[in-house]
C-alpha cells in the first residue's frame, strides 16, 4: 500500500534538455471522478462536501500513486434500477482508461463503494 498525501506529485518525464512533467493526484483523482460520473446510472460521487472547487470534483475519490501504479477507491451514489455489478464494472473500465490514456500511469485497482442509491 502506498503512502497518500494531499499534494503528492508524480514525474512522468525527467529529461535534462526539456524539463519534467509532474501530475498532481488531485489531477489523477478528478480523471477518475468524470470518468465515473459519465457513465450512465451513477447519479454522483459521494463523499465529505466542502466549499473549494477542486475537492468537489474529487470528493468520493482517493488515489494512491506508488511509482508508476495507482489504485484508485471510489464512492459513488447510483441511480436507482440500474444493474449493480455491470454499471460498477463499466465505471472500473472507464476510470481505468482515462487514467491510463491521460496519464500513462498503470491503473492496477479500481475500488467501488456504493455510497447510497438516489430515487427519482
Amino acid at each position: 500500500m502506498g503512502k497518500e498525501t494531499e499534494s503528492s506529485t508524480v514525474v512522468l518525464k525527467a529529461e535534462e534538455n526539456v524539463g519534467m512533467v509532474q501530475i498532481a493526484d488531485d489531477v489523477v483523482a478528478m480523471i477518475a471522478s468524470l470518468a465515473a460520473t459519465e457513465v450512465e446510472g451513477i447519479s454522483a460521487m459521494a463523499g465529505n462536501i466542502t466549499n473549494e472547487l477542486m475537492k468537489k470534483l474529487t470528493k468520493g475519490v482517493r488515489v494512491v500513486v506508488t511509482g508508476r501504479n495507482v489504485r484508485v477507491d471510489l464512492a459513488v451514489t447510483m441511480e436507482y434500477g440500474y444493474n449493480i455489478p455491470a454499471t460498477c464494472h463499466h465505471v472500473q473500465a472507464k476510470v481505468k482508461a482515462a487514467i491510463e490514456n491521460m496519464t500513462g500511469l498503470n491503473c492496477t485497482d479500481v475500488n467501488i463503494r456504493i455510497a447510497g442509491v438516489k430515487v427519482r
